[in-house]
């Protein structure tokens, strides 16, 4: 089981296998904004940065998928996934209305697969936990940060750095 993780400031219950880097990256389906499924395969051959939100409709979700928005660009070879629970029509409902272009949202409403193979689906509230992962063009995790609080932000700068030695 994953790392203690708080929602404000109150424990919180993760499924699934905690994730380290050097791990293979379990596969997972989720749903894009089209209604599509999309598994991991469907990203081989590039970096995929994956960031992992509760609701873009929340202040701190929002400024993290608007920041990895911005740094996309400058992101050579890779993709920049935000997966949530919510349901793809909300999710491309924000994007539209935030003019996010570079980070393709996904949904894990339907399975909670990623959530439970990625160890960051929170048993009590059916959310994900504010997290990042960085997958290889081999499908290997390079880089994995489970923040402590679900409410703070990642370290933006560290996974950043990360991607720029990959």
């Amino acid at each position: 089981m994953p790392k203690n993780v708080t929602f404000k400031q109150e424990t919180v219950t993760l499924l699934g296998e905690e994730q380290k880097a050097g791990n293979k990256a379990p596969d997972f389906t989720v749903v894009a904004n089209d209604l599509s499924e999309k598994t991991l395969a469907d990203y081989d051959g590039k970096v995929k940065l994956i960031s992992v939100v509760p609701s873009v409709d929340t202040g701190v979700c929002a400024e993290q998928t608007r920041r990895f928005n911005e740094e996309a660009a400058n992101l050579d070879n890779t993709v920049v996934l935000t997966i949530s629970m919510d349901l793809p029509f909300a999710q491309a409902r924000w994007c539209g209305a935030n003019g996010i272009e570079n980070v393709e949202t996904l949904s894990d409403h339907r399975l909670a697969d990623f959530g439970k193979n990625y160890g960051v689906l929170i048993e009590e509230l059916r959310l994900l936990s504010r997290s990042i992962f960085v997958v290889d063009e081999n499908n290997e995790i390079t880089y994995v940060e489970y923040v402590p609080e679900v409410t703070n932000h990642p370290n933006y700068d560290a996974v950043l750095e990360h991607l720029k030695t990959k």
